[in-house]
């Protein structure tokens, strides 16, 4: 509270509404793969490629929010980006079609593809201000943007809970309502500065970064913890439903996620610190597999009930502390491998490949659970599968880490600091962006 009263009006603005964004997000989205194979019948590939396509919809075109905030202003991609959130809010609520809840699902990435790196783009411009006039600095500003984030992140699926006790298109309308307010007071609040001139195409910034062979795998392997962060959103839902009878408890897990990041970041950043490049980010790939196969490995005993939720359980904490691992270093390498140029360039295509990652990964796995029979080795089956990926994922980076490591020593000014908050991409509950 007392960060929050030493900043400025406009960062006060931005993070609350990182809250908000988080909340309205969160009151829908966990529940979705749920609402969609019971309440429409829909197959679980079929769920699958819906959620992939959503962050696909979001990841992919998340360069082109960042370059419409260059080039138009921030205000004008933020309020756009808002009223389709509202739009595809609404759109979830009635639709009952295949075709329908396509349509509301892409809406609902497109609108986080403006106003993400929009409102990101305002937090670093406003805390440059509140730094260079003797106020709170532009990092203490990103560190309580990605408090606030995270306290809409739990906050969001416990009143999405509640809110499922009376239906699901209601939470789908009250998470509406949150973006209309939003949209609203930006309208009122937000400042319209003018966008600085460009000096280089869109083009230009993106054939260096395509020629980047090391990043290019760097990106492929960070990929994977989207697709791993998303299976919040399918694996976990469904096989808390399966143990439990019901999904009410998944508001918790997400709430002990967000809780463990808040209270844990900044220990685990900081003693990250003090290893080498090429042991931390391998790690944190590992603990993300261990996640996947510690709830195989639960799942094949077959309990249910309180017992059941062990492999949830395990799952949520191990993948949290994985990605809290490893993230924020990830995103601090970048400008290494960047060479420190074209930054968000090199951002946006980190999370676009994410989004392609997730895309097909989602897909995948959906497929596998179609494919799997419905006993508890059969289970089992999607848990192995995916703890695959992080696993080929930890073998990649050790390479790249080991010659970012050289990189990195010939470097001025490149260190750990932290997570930095993006709805990049990241996303992950290391760094909580808006949803």
């Amino acid at each position: 509270m007392a960060d929050l009263r030493a900043a400025t009006p406009t960062v006060r603005l931005l993070v609350l509404t990182q809250l908000a964004f988080n909340v309205g997000f969160f009151m829908v989205l966990p529940y979705l793969s749920v609402h969609l194979t019971g309440d429409l019948g829909l197959g679980a590939a079929t769920v699958g490629a819906i959620l992939g396509v959503r962050t696909f919809s979001q990841q992919g075109l998340f360069f082109l929010g960042g370059t419409l905030a260059d080039r138009l202003g921030i205000r004008p991609v933020v309020l756009t980006g808002c009223a389709i959130r509202v739009v595809g809010f609404v759109g979830l609520a009635f639709a009952e079609s295949l075709t329908g809840v396509l349509v509301a699902t892409v809406l609902v990435g497109v609108a986080a593809a403006l106003f993400s790196p929009a409102v990101e783009s305002a937090v670093a411009v406003e805390g440059s201000v509140s730094e260079r006039a003797g106020g709170q600095s532009r990092l203490d500003a990103f560190a309580l943007f990605t408090v606030c984030g995270q306290i809409g992140s739990f906050t969001g699926p416990l009143l999405g809970s509640l809110l499922l006790l009376v239906d699901f298109r209601v939470a789908c309308l009250v998470a509406a309502g949150v973006f209309v307010a939003i949209t609203v007071t930006h309208a009122v609040m937000l400042p319209a500065r003018r966008p600085a001139e460009s000096t280089t195409t869109w083009f230009e910034d993106w054939r260096t970064v395509a020629r980047n062979r090391l990043f290019l795998v760097f990106a492929v392997a960070t990929s994977v913890q989207l697709v791993a962060y998303n299976q919040l959103y399918l694996l976990l839902p469904l096989d808390i439903d399966r143990v439990w009878g019901s999904q009410a408890p998944l508001g918790w897990f997400f709430a002990a996620s967000s809780l463990l990041v808040v209270a844990g970041q900044m220990p685990v950043t900081r003693a990250a610190r003090r290893r080498p490049l090429r042991t931390v980010l391998p790690a944190g790939f590992l603990l993300m597999a261990a996640a996947f196969a510690g709830a195989g490995v639960v799942s094949l005993g077959g309990a249910s009930g309180w017992a059941g939720l062990a492999g949830p359980a395990l799952f949520v904490v191990l993948l949290t502390v994985g990605q809290m691992i490893a993230m924020p270093v990830a995103r601090d390498l970048v400008p290494v491998l960047a060479g420190d140029r074209t930054l968000g360039s090199y951002y946006g295509f980190l999370a676009s490949v994410g989004g392609i990652g997730v895309l097909l990964g989602s897909a995948a796995l959906g497929a596998v659970l179609d494919a799997v029979p419905d006993t508890t080795v059969g289970r089992a089956v999607p848990w192995f599968v995916a703890a695959a990926l992080p696993l080929a994922a930890a073998v990649m980076l050790r390479s790249v880490s080991a010659r970012a490591d050289s990189l990195r020593s010939g470097s001025t000014g490149s260190s750990n600091t932290g997570p930095r908050s993006t709805e990049q991409g990241s996303t992950g509950p290391g760094s909580v962006t808006p949803r």
